[in-house]
């Protein structure tokens, strides 16, 4: 992929990841219920991640493939965030997610078990 993806950008993406691949109007039509963005709107959008590497477009029908994995954009979001705001410590990042809420026995024993596989 070429540049960062923009958070309208993720949402068309986020549209293919969930459904697989599927045509630019029907993207177009699950956006216009989700966010009320017009067909133009959501063509442009779709032709910027075309260009940036994202999208795959083939024909008939207009028909979109995603190029990139939805994990691989979380990955980078994630190291970004951690770079931007807590100074590349991803310690300082997990200590602040863990003292916005109360978790549940559930979250701190996948947790665990999250960091257990770190070790």
């Amino acid at each position: 992929m070429d540049r960062k993806l923009f958070d309208s950008e993720l949402k068309v993406m986020d549209v293919l990841w969930r459904n697989g691949d599927c045509t630019a109007k029907y993207i177009s039509d699950v956006l216009k219920e989700e966010v009320g963005w017009n067909m133009n709107t959501t063509y442009t959008l779709i032709k910027r991640c075309i260009k940036k590497g994202a999208i795959e477009r083939s024909e008939p029908n207009f028909m979109c493939h995603a190029l990139i994995a939805k994990e691989a954009v979380q990955e980078a979001e994630t190291n970004e965030l951690i770079d931007k705001i807590y100074d590349g410590s991803a310690d300082k990042l997990f200590a602040a997610l863990l003292g916005r809420r109360k978790l549940s026995e559930e979250q701190i024993k996948r947790l665990r078990e999250i960091v257990g596989e770190l070790e």
